[in-house]
């Protein structure tokens, strides 16, 4: 038998935060998982840890998802084959959020439509 008990649970905690939010203490690690910087905040208010540019969905898909609402199921359905193909990255995420608390930054003014709310969704499968 493992030195596990049955009872001891490793929470994952995986937050959203705008990156136009103030950031809080409980936000822990805090990754900024878009390809461009958010437009007008400087890098010290953001006070990021990360940025992640490369897990961020590519250019033609971000162009062409344009927070299109109606294109929202198959802007998941891209990303997510995009992300398939970046183990790494979300291995280093999954890593961070291990019993920890991880916040994924993002800038869009959309927050039920972006790249983060999706790979929030992606990270927790």
């Amino acid at each position: 038998m493992g030195d596990l008990k049955t009872d001891e649970v490793v929470e994952t905690v995986i937050k959203l935060k705008r990156a136009y939010d103030e950031p809080k203490p409980q936000d822990g690690r805090r990754v900024l998982v878009d390809r461009l910087w958010p437009r007008g905040v400087s890098k010290e208010d953001a006070e990021l840890d990360e940025w992640m540019k490369d897990i961020a969905p590519s250019d033609d898909l971000r162009k062409w998802f344009g927070h299109d609402a109606e294109r929202w199921d198959e802007f998941r359905d891209r990303y997510f084959a995009e992300l398939d193909e970046k183990p790494d990255l979300v291995a280093q995420l999954r890593e961070w959020a291990d019993g920890h608390a991880l916040t994924l930054v993002y800038g869009a003014k959309d927050e039920e439509h972006n790249n983060a709310v999706a790979l929030k969704e992606y990270l927790q499968q």
